[in-house]
C-alpha cells in the first residue's frame, strides 16, 4: 500500500480537522472521498481538502478507491456506519463517543475482528504530548501508586440539536466528557467499577433548549478496580473557552496536566484590571498536535497491522461509564458498571 486512501464520513467540524490533518500533516495518506448527507457541505469540504464528494458511504466505495474510513458523524449513526465500512473490508477510525450502548460497541468490535481490520476510537488526549508524558512518568513510578484522578472538560458553544437529545447522544457526559472517562481510566491504569453522578440544567432555558433531560453541568464520582478514586466534571456551554485538564495524585507525588491559559502571553493596559491572559478558544486549538498524531497513529496502524493505540474495548469502557453515570443521576444512586456492561 503506497498511500492509505481515506474516506471522511461527516463534513462537520471534527471531519474537517481530520481531513485537514490528512491533507497537510500525514505523509502516507490522502483524502479520496468526502461523504455527507448534505452534498453541498461535502462538496465545500472536498474543495478545501481534496477528495470527491458523495451523499453516502456506499456511493463513495463504489466509485473511488478507499482503504479506510474516518467516521465523524452524530453518535447514533456510528455503529451502522462502522459495520458498513468493515463489511466492505475498510479500516475504521471512529470519533468518540464510540456508540450509544455497550452492545453497539460489541457489534463494532465483532465486525472489526471478523473483517481483520483496524478499529480505532478518537480519544485525542492519548496522543497529546503532555498527556503522553504524564502517562510515561506515572508508569515509571515517579508519583508512586495512583490514588486519585480528577479530569474536567468544559466547552464553549451550545451542542447541536441532536446532541441535546439524550436518546441520540447520551448527553453532555458522552459528547463532552467521554475524553475524561477515557483519560482517568488510562492514567489510573484500572477500570472504573462504580459511579455516582449529579447533573443540572442551568443555561438551557435561556438558550432555547427544549429537549427533555438536557443537562449542561455534571459531576461524577468514581471508584476504580485498583481502589483508586476519582472525579469528573463537565460544563457546556462554558463561555470562557475550551478547558481540558487532569490532576493525578499518587502515594509519592502529583502530576497536573493542562492549563486554562491558551498561550504564554499577558496583556496589561490597565493597572486596575491587571494582566489579561488568553484562554483556549476551541478544542481543535487546545489539542492541535494531538489530532495530528492521532490520525497519523491510525494510518500507521493500518499500514503495519495489529492493534491501534486506542482500541474498540477502550471506546466501550468509556461508553459503559457514560451509560452508568446517566443511570446514576436518573435514579439518584451509585451504579456499578457491571449493571450496564455486556
Amino acid at each position: 500500500m503506497n498511500s492509505t486512501r481515506v474516506c471522511l464520513v461527516g463534513a462537520g467540524r471534527a471531519g474537517l480537522v481530520h481531513a485537514s490533518n490528512i491533507r497537510h500533516h500525514t505523509a502516507d495518506a490522502e483524502v479520496s472521498a468526502i461523504v455527507d448527507g448534505d452534498l453541498d457541505r461535502a462538496t465545500a469540504m472536498a474543495a478545501d481538502v481534496g477528495g470527491k464528494p458523495f451523499g453516502t458511504l456506499a456511493e463513495a466505495v463504489a466509485d473511488v478507491p478507499v482503504d479506510a474510513v474516518v467516521i465523524a458523524t452524530p453518535t447514533h449513526t456510528h455503529r451502522d456506519l462502522a459495520a458498513e465500512a468493515l463489511a466492505a473490508g475498510l479500516h475504521v477510525f471512529c470519533e468518540k463517543p464510540m456508540a450509544l450502548s455497550a452492545s453497539e460497541c460489541d457489534d463494532m468490535i465483532a465486525a472489526a475482528r471478523a473483517a481483520d481490520r483496524v478499529l480505532q476510537i478518537g480519544f485525542v488526549r492519548r496522543f497529546q504530548p503532555e498527556f503522553v508524558e504524564a502517562k510515561a512518568r506515572i508508569e515509571a513510578g515517579e508519583i508512586g501508586d495512583v490514588m486519585l484522578v480528577k479530569s474536567l472538560t468544559r466547552g464553549p458553544g451550545l451542542p447541536p440539536a441532536w446532541a441535546q437529545e439524550l436518546a441520540l447522544s447520551n448527553g453532555m457526559l458522552a459528547e463532552v466528557n467521554s475524553h475524561c472517562f477515557d483519560s482517568v481510566r488510562w492514567l489510573a491504569g484500572s477500570d472504573i467499577v462504580r459511579v455516582y453522578a449529579e447533573v443540572a440544567n442551568r443555561k438551557g432555558a435561556r438558550l432555547g433548549v427544549t429537549a427533555q433531560d438536557f443537562y449542561d453541568n455534571a459531576v461524577v464520582s468514581l471508584r476504580f478496580a485498583n481502589d483508586a478514586i476519582g472525579a469528573i466534571d463537565g460544563v457546556c456551554p462554558a463561555e470562557y473557552g475550551y478547558d481540558g485538564r487532569v490532576e493525578v495524585v499518587g502515594t509519592a507525588g502529583l502530576i497536573m496536566i493542562g492549563d486554562v491559559q491558551g498561550m504564554p502571553l499577558i496583556t496589561a493596559v490597565d493597572r486596575q484590571r491587571g494582566g489579561v491572559r488568553p484562554t483556549h478558544k476551541t478544542w481543535p486549538e487546545r489539542f492541535s498536535w494531538g489530532y495530528v498524531r492521532e490520525i497519523n497513529g491510525f494510518t500507521e496502524a493500518v499500514r503495519r497491522g495489529g492493534e491501534p493505540v486506542v482500541t474498540g474495548l477502550d471506546g466501550k469502557r468509556a461508553v459503559e461509564a457514560v451509560v452508568a453515570s446517566n443511570l446514576s443521576w436518573q435514579e439518584g444512586r451509585p451504579v456499578e458498571l457491571a449493571e450496564v456492561a455486556v
